[in-house]
């Protein structure tokens, strides 16, 4: 088990893993090769990090926490293809951080903070770039909301935009204990390989807004939500799914939303 001296800040949400078992069962799920660049976000403590290391060509890790470029440059050292940009990742430019790498293949493996887990996929949706696969950990309320299917109170905006990009997939499940400090949620390993059979999407901007239009409040029907929308042509794509204005958002599945969206937008 790993330990740290390290001051735990809960601004950074910094829960460290200390089971080295579990990070090497994240890496194996994960596939990279001595080809590959990896990112991570919140290193922490290294224990990711390292093994990242031994099984990537290069790692480039994200931390916020300066205070932390001690324990880490001491944990890292004699580690050559590991490095550590102290930024936050969410301002990061993150093309432009990678190009001076070369690499055949592409991954993102991280223990992320929790409080900017959906902001972090959809920094990496925007970027525009090809990762073969994405691996995180997840708090499992979260990983629940992003797998879950039509017709389940999780389903979520999130969920959708997630399954339009991604085949998203639970892989097992982490317990609180193997955390120091312990946090007060168990967690959860989500994999994300991209859709390379996704429906064409005219204005990805859109769709983003009439997802978020769609499941504003829950338990109020489409007709509620998106009654700033012409209303007809919703009602006459619903007809064609066997739906009418009367459905909650949580009944419809992704085919049915990029449908409504290249319908509506201008």
């Amino acid at each position: 088990m790993e330990k740290y001296d390290v001051k735990f800040k809960r601004k950074y949400g910094q829960n460290f893993l200390k089971d080295l078992s579990i990070v090497k069962k994240i890496v194996d799920i994960s596939g990279l090769d001595s080809k590959s660049l990896v990112i991570e976000v919140g290193p922490g403590g290294a224990i990711m990090t390292r093994e990242l290391a031994k099984r990537a060509k290069q790692v480039v890790a994200y931390e916020i926490d300066k205070d932390l470029e001690k324990e880490l440059s001491k944990r890292l050292e004699n580690i050559n293809n590991v490095d550590i940009i102290f930024q936050d990742f969410l301002v990061s430019n993150l093309l432009e951080d990678i190009s001076k790498y070369s690499y055949d293949s592409l991954f993102f493996v991280s223990n992320v903070p929790y409080y900017i887990t959906t902001p972090i996929l959809l920094k990496i949706i925007q970027s525009n770039l090809k990762f073969n696969k994405i691996v995180m950990m997840v708090q499992k309320e979260v990983g629940d909301r992003f797998t879950t299917l039509p017709g389940n109170k999780e389903y979520s905006s999130i969920t959708v935009l997630l399954n339009y990009f991604y085949y998203v997939k639970k892989e097992f499940y982490v317990s609180r204990k193997h955390f120091i400090p312990e946090p007060n949620v168990d967690s959860v390993i989500v994999s994300f390989v991209e859709n390379e059979e996704k429906l064409e999407l005219k204005d990805f901007s859109f769709f983003e807004q009439l997802l978020r239009d769609s499941f504003q409040f829950k338990r109020k029907t489409i007709r509620n939500n998106l009654k700033k929308y012409d209303l007809d042509i919703v009602s006459d794509v619903l007809k064609q799914y066997g739906y009418d204005l009367n459905v909650r958002a949580e009944k419809l599945d992704v085919e049915i939303f990029v449908h409504l969206a290249n319908t509506l937008v201008k």
